[in-house]
Protein backbone atom coordinates (compact mmCIF):
# COMPACT_ATOMS: atom_id res chain seq x y z
CA UNK A 1 0.00 0.00 0.00
CA UNK A 2 1.77 3.20 -0.62
CA UNK A 3 1.98 5.75 1.84
CA UNK A 4 2.49 9.67 1.45
CA UNK A 5 4.50 12.16 3.65
CA UNK A 6 0.80 13.22 4.99
CA UNK A 7 -0.12 10.17 6.49
CA UNK A 8 2.80 10.51 8.49
CA UNK A 9 2.14 14.30 9.32
CA UNK A 10 -1.77 12.84 10.18
CA UNK A 11 -0.15 10.26 12.94
CA UNK A 12 2.16 13.10 14.31
CA UNK A 13 -1.19 15.23 14.99
CA UNK A 14 -3.04 12.24 16.03
CA UNK A 15 -0.17 11.72 18.61
CA UNK A 16 0.09 14.97 19.70
CA UNK A 17 -3.35 15.51 20.42
CA UNK A 18 -4.15 12.00 22.41
CA UNK A 19 -1.34 12.31 24.05
CA UNK A 20 -2.46 16.04 25.12
CA UNK A 21 -5.94 15.06 26.26
CA UNK A 22 -4.57 11.78 28.33
CA UNK A 23 -2.51 14.33 30.48
CA UNK A 24 -5.34 16.67 30.43
CA UNK A 25 -8.43 14.07 31.62
CA UNK A 26 -6.42 12.66 33.97
CA UNK A 27 -5.22 16.08 35.46
CA UNK A 28 -1.03 15.14 34.71
CA UNK A 29 1.76 17.56 34.55
CA UNK A 30 4.71 16.75 31.79
CA UNK A 31 6.22 15.50 34.50
CA UNK A 32 3.92 13.50 36.49
CA UNK A 33 3.42 11.48 32.84
CA UNK A 34 7.32 11.27 32.76
CA UNK A 35 7.35 9.66 35.98
CA UNK A 36 4.87 7.30 34.94
CA UNK A 37 5.86 6.27 31.82
CA UNK A 38 9.33 6.58 31.86
CA UNK A 39 9.91 8.70 28.78
CA UNK A 40 11.41 12.01 29.69
CA UNK A 41 9.42 15.35 29.93
CA UNK A 42 11.38 16.99 26.93
CA UNK A 43 10.19 13.78 25.09
CA UNK A 44 6.48 13.97 26.13
CA UNK A 45 6.90 18.04 25.05
CA UNK A 46 8.47 17.36 21.35
CA UNK A 47 5.64 14.69 20.80
CA UNK A 48 2.82 17.03 21.84
CA UNK A 49 4.15 19.78 19.80
CA UNK A 50 4.48 17.38 16.93
CA UNK A 51 8.30 18.26 16.80
CA UNK A 52 8.85 14.37 17.04
CA UNK A 53 8.62 11.21 15.68
CA UNK A 54 8.93 8.44 19.00
CA UNK A 55 9.81 5.16 18.31
CA UNK A 56 7.38 2.08 18.51
CA UNK A 57 9.08 1.18 22.04
CA UNK A 58 8.43 4.75 23.22
CA UNK A 59 4.48 4.33 22.85
CA UNK A 60 4.60 1.13 24.22
CA UNK A 61 5.95 3.13 27.20
CA UNK A 62 3.69 5.53 27.00
CA UNK A 63 0.75 3.08 26.33
CA UNK A 64 1.69 1.11 29.79
CA UNK A 65 2.20 4.37 32.18
CA UNK A 66 -1.15 5.60 31.40
CA UNK A 67 -2.63 2.10 31.39
CA UNK A 68 -3.75 1.80 28.05
CA UNK A 69 -3.49 0.02 25.12
CA UNK A 70 -0.90 1.11 22.15
CA UNK A 71 -4.41 1.35 19.91
CA UNK A 72 -5.49 3.94 22.52
CA UNK A 73 -2.91 6.23 21.14
CA UNK A 74 -3.31 5.66 17.72
CA UNK A 75 -7.31 5.69 17.26
CA UNK A 76 -9.59 8.82 18.03
CA UNK A 77 -11.89 6.40 18.95
CA UNK A 78 -13.10 2.84 18.60
CA UNK A 79 -15.76 2.35 16.11
CA UNK A 80 -19.16 0.64 17.18
CA UNK A 81 -20.12 -3.16 17.31
CA UNK A 82 -20.06 -4.34 13.92
CA UNK A 83 -18.87 -2.18 12.13
CA UNK A 84 -16.52 -3.08 9.19
CA UNK A 85 -12.85 -2.01 10.17
CA UNK A 86 -10.70 -1.06 6.77
CA UNK A 87 -8.17 0.29 8.89
CA UNK A 88 -4.94 2.44 7.05
CA UNK A 89 -1.77 1.02 7.64
CA UNK A 90 -0.10 3.96 9.86
CA UNK A 91 3.72 4.23 9.97
CA UNK A 92 3.32 5.28 14.37
CA UNK A 93 7.07 5.94 14.93
CA UNK A 94 9.92 6.28 13.33
CA UNK A 95 10.78 2.62 13.08
CA UNK A 96 10.05 1.06 9.33
CA UNK A 97 7.31 -0.85 10.88
CA UNK A 98 3.28 -0.26 9.86
CA UNK A 99 0.72 -0.91 11.68
CA UNK A 100 -3.17 -1.24 10.94
CA UNK A 101 -4.89 -1.01 14.47
CA UNK A 102 -8.32 -3.46 13.39
CA UNK A 103 -9.61 -3.30 16.74
CA UNK A 104 -8.89 -0.82 19.58
CA UNK A 105 -8.55 -2.16 23.16
CA UNK A 106 -11.77 -2.81 25.00
CA UNK A 107 -11.86 -3.21 28.94
CA UNK A 108 -14.41 -5.39 28.72
CA UNK A 109 -12.82 -7.66 26.24
CA UNK A 110 -8.98 -7.05 27.69
CA UNK A 111 -7.22 -7.20 23.64
CA UNK A 112 -6.56 -5.27 21.06
CA UNK A 113 -5.57 -6.31 17.60
CA UNK A 114 -2.94 -5.17 15.16
CA UNK A 115 -2.22 -5.94 11.67
CA UNK A 116 1.98 -5.31 11.70
CA UNK A 117 3.92 -5.42 8.19
CA UNK A 118 7.66 -5.44 8.53
CA UNK A 119 9.86 -3.95 5.99
CA UNK A 120 12.32 -5.69 4.93
CA UNK A 121 15.97 -5.90 6.74
CA UNK A 122 14.27 -4.27 9.60
CA UNK A 123 14.52 -5.72 13.27
CA UNK A 124 12.19 -4.95 16.23
CA UNK A 125 13.24 -5.76 19.95
CA UNK A 126 10.60 -4.80 22.21
CA UNK A 127 10.74 -4.08 26.17
CA UNK A 128 8.63 -6.38 28.29
CA UNK A 129 5.12 -5.39 28.41
CA UNK A 130 3.24 -4.93 32.38
CA UNK A 131 2.53 -8.38 34.02
CA UNK A 132 0.07 -10.83 32.58
CA UNK A 133 0.33 -9.20 28.78
CA UNK A 134 0.59 -12.19 26.41
CA UNK A 135 0.58 -11.75 22.59
CA UNK A 136 -0.69 -13.71 19.88
CA UNK A 137 0.90 -13.72 16.47
CA UNK A 138 -0.23 -15.27 13.53
CA UNK A 139 2.13 -14.42 9.90
CA UNK A 140 -0.15 -13.73 7.65
CA UNK A 141 1.75 -12.76 4.56
CA UNK A 142 6.11 -13.69 4.16
CA UNK A 143 8.27 -15.14 6.93
CA UNK A 144 9.42 -13.61 9.94
CA UNK A 145 11.65 -14.70 12.76
CA UNK A 146 10.40 -14.06 16.55
CA UNK A 147 12.58 -13.62 19.29
CA UNK A 148 12.34 -14.84 23.20
CA UNK A 149 14.40 -14.64 25.52
CA UNK A 150 17.13 -14.38 23.00
CA UNK A 151 16.44 -17.18 20.68
CA UNK A 152 15.44 -16.07 17.30
CA UNK A 153 11.99 -18.75 16.06
CA UNK A 154 11.35 -18.53 12.09
CA UNK A 155 7.95 -18.23 11.05
CA UNK A 156 6.35 -19.02 7.95
CA UNK A 157 2.85 -17.73 6.38
CA UNK A 158 0.18 -19.29 8.89
CA UNK A 159 2.62 -20.09 11.48
CA UNK A 160 0.94 -19.26 15.60
CA UNK A 161 2.56 -17.92 18.44
CA UNK A 162 1.09 -17.28 21.92
CA UNK A 163 3.99 -16.11 24.61
CA UNK A 164 4.07 -13.73 27.32
CA UNK A 165 4.83 -10.35 26.48
CA UNK A 166 5.76 -9.45 30.20
CA UNK A 167 9.81 -10.48 28.92
CA UNK A 168 12.13 -8.82 26.48
CA UNK A 169 10.69 -10.07 22.83
CA UNK A 170 11.01 -9.19 19.48
CA UNK A 171 10.20 -9.16 15.54
CA UNK A 172 12.53 -9.48 12.29
CA UNK A 173 12.38 -9.31 8.87
CA UNK A 174 15.37 -10.88 7.06
CA UNK A 175 13.58 -11.57 3.35
CA UNK A 176 13.31 -9.22 1.32
CA UNK A 177 9.58 -9.01 1.21
CA UNK A 178 7.13 -7.23 3.73
CA UNK A 179 6.08 -9.86 6.27
CA UNK A 180 2.56 -9.17 7.52
CA UNK A 181 1.41 -10.61 11.18
CA UNK A 182 -1.93 -10.29 13.14
CA UNK A 183 -1.01 -9.38 16.67
CA UNK A 184 -3.54 -10.10 18.96
CA UNK A 185 -2.19 -8.22 22.53
CA UNK A 186 -4.57 -9.69 25.56
CA UNK A 187 -3.83 -7.19 29.08
CA UNK A 188 -4.34 -8.71 32.07
CA UNK A 189 -7.69 -6.96 34.06
CA UNK A 190 -7.00 -3.45 35.30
Amino acid sequence: MARGAGDDEAVGVLLARRLRALRAQRGWSLERAARATGVSKAMLGQIERGESSPTVATLWRIAGGFELGLSDLLLDAPPPPATVVRASRLRPAVDAMLVAPLFAYDPALGFELFEVTLLPGYTRRSEPHAAGVVEHVVVVSGAMELCLDDDWTALACGDAVRFAADRAHGYRNLGAADARFLNLVHYPTR
